[in-house]
């Protein structure tokens, strides 16, 4: 039974994580209906860049804003490269393979100029050795805190869209863009928003996945991003707590797969 349990709350904060992937997916549904499914070579791109500017001296909380501004910045050019092209024709499903190939490309940057082979990823806020006793249980404190900070930007994430003037307006581009655009909602803003707020996303992702497993490496994210795609489905496209129901069974159902049939999940 502890081990069930002990599986079980590390499921709970895995899947917390797939469910900000989710929720990336699920801003960029909202505005355009598309996925982007480079996200995975985002939360890639953002844990290496944590790891070179912290190479280079920058404090660790620098170096985490400076990668979030980047990848940020990578979800204007994909919007604007990618998926807005594809859109000018009507019905086309070309934005999935622009995606993806925009994912092959960062993953070949990256294999570029940081190798092929997996990089150690700094500890930010605790170190694999620090626990907490719950319920008898040790707890990793990375776990709790990817947790926390996961659940806290969700909620914040739904708070925004239902209680905030830009919220509604998200969610009057998401019914009737056509609509919105004829009463005055700047629609290409709130699209572009959308992809910038994904990205981030996808990048505080990518943080706390690498803090788990201690190194990141050009083909990390791939994986994670199928997850989030699943919770994704799994919880609705385009609910917010959908998203964390979805990330949080997926969690727990991969952490018990490994744990009692294949150590390899």
């Amino acid at each position: 039974m502890e081990f069930f349990l002990s599986l079980t709350l590390a499921g709970i904060s895995v899947g917390s994580v797939y469910a900000l992937i989710a929720l990336g997916l699920n801003l960029t549904f909202w505005t355009t209906r598309t996925l982007n499914f480079g996200q995975g070579s985002l939360m890639m791109l953002c844990a290496m860049v944590v790891v070179f500017l912290s190479a280079q001296g920058w404090p660790m909380a620098l170096g985490v804003l400076g990668s979030l501004t980047i990848v940020g910045a990578s979800g204007v050019l994909i919007e604007r490269f990618t998926i807005r092209p594809a859109l000018r024709s009507s019905g086309s499903m070309g934005w999935v393979v622009s995606t993806l190939g925009v994912g092959i490309f960062l993953q070949g940057v990256a294999a570029k100029f940081f190798g092929s082979q997996a990089i150690a990823f700094p500890e930010i806020l605790f170190t694999s050795q620090d626990f907490v006793i719950i319920f008898g249980l040790y707890v990793s404190l990375q776990y709790l805190v990817i947790f926390c900070l996961s659940l806290g930007l969700i909620v914040l994430l739904e708070l925004f869209v239902r209680r905030t003037v830009w919220g509604q307006a998200v969610r009057a581009v998401s019914l009737d863009p056509e609509l919105s655009l004829a009463q005055g909602i700047p629609v290409r803003l709130i699209v572009i928003g959308s992809f910038i707020a994904s990205s981030i996303l996808a990048g505080i992702a990518g943080i706390l996945v690498a803090q788990i497993g201690g190194t990141v490496d050009p083909a990390f994210g791939f994986d994670l991003v199928l997850f989030g795609f699943v919770a994704a489905v799994l919880g609705g496209m385009g609910s917010s707590f959908g998203a964390l129901v979805g990330g949080v069974v997926v969690g727990i159902i991969s952490k018990l797969v490994g744990g009692y049939i294949s150590t390899a999940a």
